[in-house]
Parts: C-alpha cells; structure tokens; sequence
C-alpha cells in the first residue's frame, strides 16, 4: 500500500484509509460488531495504516471497536488513529438506551481535554495521533480557545498532530483561520468533503493547504456510497440512516443528472483502466497533489478489500 505524508508536520499515512463513522452503529443502518471487527482486521491485513473516527460515531462505540482491533494485534506502531471532539454527548439529558442525550456543540478548553482523556481510554491507548476538531462553524473556529486546548493536549503528550474536520471550506471566511494556525504550529492536518460531484475544495482549500504544508484527508470520497454505483433513483433510506436526509429523493435526482453529464467520460476510464465505479472515485480523489489520503467508509470485509483495490489505480 502507498502511503504519503500528511503534510509537512503529519504522521506517514496509507493512501486508503478506514472511514469509522459506520462501524459506530448509529446513523448508517444496521451493524454487526463482529463483522465491524472483521472489516477493521481486513483493513489492517490489506496494508491500511489510517484509521479515522470520532468520539460521537456510536456514543464512543467506534472507538471501542478499534481499541478491541488494536489490543487484538498488539498495538501495531505503524498504526495511525484520528479522532475528533467536539460534539458533547456526555452532558446532556439522557434520552436514548445508552444514557446519552441530544448532542451539542462545545469547543471549550476544558470539555475538550475531558473528551481526549474519554477517547483515549475507549481506543486503549495513551496518546492519539490526530485530534480533529468537529466540524465548528467559522464563529467557533476564530476563538482562541478551542486552539489552546489542542496546544495543552499536545504538551501533555496527549495528541501528537492537531488538526480541523470542516463541513464545507468558506474561502473568505476560513482561509485566514487556516493561515493563521497553521503559521502558529497548530493546524497541522484538515479534513474535508470532496468527491467527482463536489469539487469546492479545490477552489481555496487545496491552494491554502499547499502552500502552508496542511495535510489533507478526503471525507466523503464516495458521497455516502451514491459513487459506488449501488443505488437508484428509487432508492430509500432506513429511518435509522443518515442518508434518509442526505440522500433524499430530492438530492439522488440532482446527483444523478450531475453523474450521467460525466459517465461517457467516466464509463471509457473503466473501460481502460478495469477499475470499479468505487475505485475510480477513490482513485480521483488522490490524483488531486492536494491530497493526501481518503477515508471511505466500510462495514464489511468485502468492501474494505474493494476500497483498497483503488490504490492501483491513483
């Protein structure tokens, strides 16, 4: 497996990484822990050394299931995990089987460092490699001090890079935050949605990060599976999945007549290369000298190995 460096400051990385949002059990249908663990162990087996989640995937259980994974191979050191807080699911009102509540947001310096000590504990380890901040909006991110726990963390020894998982990049809003963290040490990675149907990032993410030596992780790179070439216009989502939302009827229209203006182009790139329609969406992704790795989602051993297959064809 390829692997590259996360910018000029990140861990070295493999190119295909493992997207642990679904594993969590929440949000994406159905899930088996069993065959979540398989998936991870595939990953690991087929030469993945990037492993992505967060504290709210599952309420903690994603980490889990990859502390389990890691205690089970015996903490390979070639091994890197990121995670990421700020979505506050301790504190809240219990409402829901597992004793959490409604999830906030919260950046403050002190529930920050609680949440990696929580982390750190479910994933079985002393020091995470990447901790991401959670998808704050520009207001959140021009505070000083959701940074100054990130520069806290790292003295501690608890995280060894900081970096920002963004929801969408505001050229005129964003930049100057990247600019300026990234001049102060902190921001050493970002994580961003970017995909052959939504192409923003290149437009004032990518030059920012390039020209600061920000690492990029590419979330997102089959558009929540709708790139896999699986569903259809008649396609319809569990009530317990995310997608119900982000893949309505509404938006699967629009993403459709957007692909079918590029499959003649696409569909002769398969043709040529053998690639599958996951593989090649993969694979354009980190065609970009922007970025770095991607993190697609996998709940099955089957589809991590498909995942894996793109890295022929970059």
């Amino acid at each position: 497996m390829q692997k590259r460096r996360l910018g000029a400051k990140g861990p070295w990385v493999s190119v295909i990484g493992f997207g642990a949002w679904a594993i969590g059990g929440t949000n994406w249908g159905p899930t088996d822990d069993k065959q979540s663990k398989e998936a991870l162990h595939a990953a690991l087996d087929a030469g993945v050394t990037f492993i992505d989640t967060a504290d709210v995937y599952g309420y903690g259980h994603s980490e889990e299931l990859i502390g389990q994974v890691l205690a089970e191979r015996g903490h390979p050191e070639d091994v890197v995990i990121a995670t990421k807080a700020g979505n506050d699911f301790y504190s809240a009102k219990p409402e829901d089987d597992k004793g959490y509540g409604p999830i906030r947001p919260n950046y403050s310096k002190e529930y920050l460092i609680s949440a990696v000590e929580k982390s750190l504990q479910r994933l079985g380890i002393e020091c995470v490699d990447i901790l991401q901040l959670h998808s704050p909006n520009t207001e959140i991110l021009e505070r000083d001090e959701p940074w100054e726990a990130l520069s806290t963390l790292k003295e501690q020894g608890k995280i060894r890079h900081a970096g920002l998982s963004v929801q969408s990049f505001k050229e005129t809003e964003q930049t100057p935050i990247v600019e300026k963290w990234a001049n102060a040490g902190l921001l050493d990675v970002i994580q961003v949605r970017y995909n052959l149907l939504e192409r923003e990032a290149e437009q004032a993410l990518f030059p920012t990060a390039q020209r600061y030596g920000v690492g990029v992780i590419v979330r997102i790179p089959l558009l929540f599976g709708f790139l896999t070439g699986k569903f259809t216009r008649q396609t319809r989502f569990g009530e317990d999945d995310h997608r119900r939302m982000n893949l309505s009827p509404e938006k699967l229209e629009k993403y459709f007549s957007e692909l079918e203006a590029l499959e003649p182009e696409l569909a002769a790139e398969r043709e040529h290369t053998g690639a599958t329609r996951a593989q090649q969406a993969l694979a354009f992704c980190l065609r970009h000298p922007a970025c770095h790795t991607v993190i697609p989602g996998a709940k099955t051993p089957a589809q991590v190995m498909e995942n894996v297959g793109a890295a022929r064809f970059i």
